[in-house]
């Protein structure tokens, strides 16, 4: 009699609980209907709402706007709206986009990224107009010549400061510790770029500047290690490198890993979704390295010192990274019109972003130089020998030209104790140096 109740109870208890379990899941159902219906209603409501914008700004608007005007007007703005490197680009703007890609241009030779809503020099090019006339990383360009740069969008700046070779253009540009706007009058040129610079510290360190990532720079640096065979340990300087391809970032990364994610990028879109491997073929796992980087390093630069540094690899030294690391892809939208539109982000081995965070250095170390006490009043035999040698070659009239090239290619002590972060970098590789020796 209690078994048989106890059945009772039990059939009971389940058939109350499937019966709420049935009346969940109608709800849950239900609930999903509700919410879809709501969403198709809201996305409605916000397209009439545009509609009625665009008549409203149509028919009572000061100046005449016909509805294409107002649409790209508003596409624009959307667009630039969604982050820093989104663009809408007319027919024209999308003409000057293949230009600058394809064809021969006068430019200045510096790299430009939005920055807290204000444009901003993220790199001058070693060599170029820019750079020769003293811009830096960090730079606020307030004017192009005489338009404001406020509200703009990059594409836009970009064609500004585009032009014929030695046409003449100024910038305004606010720095950090300057009381007053600082004015550039530069001619532009032809920019020829050359990505990767060699040169010895000693006689068993290389160092390798890297001023952008164009399609040579893996085969230069191939080329450069092979021609130094002595080499003990090896600084790469990315400083002011303000990117460029992502194959050669990768590229970089696989000649010093051997296994794992190199970068991945992750986007809504699954076919966005990828992921770079290393591969174990030709790598150099053993010798030291040391990465440079400063607030002008960006994008592929980021992806070379974040995935070494992940990897435990290289130590990175330096001042923090710029911080672009997102994916942009340019979409023909019919009309000779386009879209530029961030599709994904680039992640590290790790799984950290890079965008809006940049690197971090494992040694932080500002630029600057450094100040070495006088020795006394006597000179050194050495100071003696190179001083009475360039007198000989005076009176002798002997050409010093191979000299001069030969040395191009050494990195003095001189030259090292004028900028405090490389010779933070040969300190800390020669340390690396000894501990691979044992």
């Amino acid at each position: 009699m209690i078994k048989k109740n106890k059945k009772a109870i039990l059939f009971g208890f389940l058939s109350t609980v499937t019966a709420s379990l049935l009346m969940v899941s109608s709800a849950k159902a239900d609930n999903f209907y509700d919410m879809k219906l709501n969403n198709e209603n809201s996305k409605l409501e916000a397209y009439l709402k545009f509609t009625k914008i665009v008549s409203l700004i149509e028919d009572q608007y000061v100046d005449e706007l016909n509805t294409s005007d107002i649409i790209d007007k508003a596409l624009k703005g959307l667009l630039s709206n969604l982050d820093a490197h989104s663009s809408f680009m007319d027919a024209k703007e999308s003409k000057e986009l293949q230009v600058q890609t394809n064809g021969e241009f006068g430019g200045l030779g510096i790299s430009v990224g939005m920055k807290d809503g204000a444009l901003t020099v993220i790199a001058p090019i070693e060599g170029t107009p820019a750079d020769k006339a003293g811009m830096k990383a960090k730079d606020i360009i307030l004017k192009i010549d005489d338009q404001a740069t406020i509200g703009m969008t990059i594409d836009k700046a970009v064609s500004l400061m585009r032009g014929k070779p030695g046409t003449p253009i100024k910038l305004t540009v606010i720095r950090k510790g300057e009381m007053k706007p600082l004015i550039f009058n530069i001619i532009r040129d032809i920019i020829e770029i050359q990505s990767v610079y060699a040169k010895t510290i000693g006689d068993d360190i290389l160092y390798l500047r890297i001023t952008s990532f164009d399609q040579k720079v893996v085969s230069s640096m191939k080329k450069a290690i092979k021609a130094y065979p002595k080499t003990k340990g090896i600084i790469i300087d990315l400083r002011n490198n303000p990117g460029g391809l992502l194959n050669q970032a990768i590229g970089v990364v696989d000649m010093f890993v051997d296994h794992g994610i190199i970068v991945s990028q992750k986007g809504k879109v699954r076919s966005e979704n990828i992921i770079y491997n290393a591969r174990k073929k030709g790598s150099d796992t053993k010798t030291p390295l040391v990465v440079l980087v400063n607030d002008g390093s960006a994008s592929a630069s980021e992806i070379v010192s974040g995935s070494l540094q992940d990897h435990r690899r290289a130590i990175i030294v330096g001042n923090k990274t710029f911080g672009k690391g997102s994916v942009q892809v340019v979409m023909p939208v019919g009309n000779g019109e386009s879209l530029r539109l961030t599709i994904a982000r680039y992640y590290l081995p790790s799984g950290r972003t890079i965008q809006a965070v940049g690197v971090t250095p494992d040694i932080e170390v500002s630029y600057g130089e450094i100040k070495r006490a006088e020795e006394g009043i006597t000179i050194k035999e050495r100071d003696l020998q190179k001083h009475l040698e360039i007198e000989l070659q005076k009176v002798d009239g002997i050409k010093r030209d191979k000299k001069e090239k030969k040395n191009k290619k050494i990195i003095t002590e001189e030259q090292i104790y004028k900028d405090l972060q490389l010779k933070s970098a040969v300190d800390i590789l020669r340390a690396l140096i000894i501990n691979n020796k044992k």
